[in-house]
């Protein structure tokens, strides 16, 4: 059975820290480009970033570039988004998102995370 968790979301202050983890099971994870989505209220689901497989390169939308890392860990099937430089913009439902690299019609989302920035 496949599962993908998101967890370590919350309300924080403006300028503060969060680490968002997806913890997959039931599928290959090393097998999975990795993503990081969010979606405001009012708007559409947008790419926050990614970890591509099959070489690992990672992209960073540009409105968090040099705030948020992404990251992963093959041995835990995890994947995680250091938040940095939090603003009141960056608050949305954060999502996990798995692709297969080769198969792509095989990918899986997460149920989301709530993260709160306040000004």
């Amino acid at each position: 059975q496949v599962q993908v968790v998101e967890s370590g979301g919350g309300l924080v202050q403006s300028g503060g820290s969060l680490r968002l983890a997806c913890t997959a099971s039931g599928f290959t994870f090393d097998d999975y480009t990795m993503s990081w989505y969010r979606q405001a209220p009012g708007k559409e689901r947008e790419l926050v970033a990614a970890i591509a497989r099959p070489d690992d390169m990672t992209t960073h939308a540009a409105s968090v570039k040099g705030r948020f890392t992404i990251s992963k860990d093959n041995v835990k099937n995890t994947l995680y988004l250091q938040m940095n430089s939090l603003k009141p913009e960056d608050t949305a439902v954060y999502y996990c998102y798995a692709q297969h690299w080769l198969f792509t019609s095989k990918n899986y989302w997460g149920q989301g995370t709530q993260v709160t920035v306040s000004s």
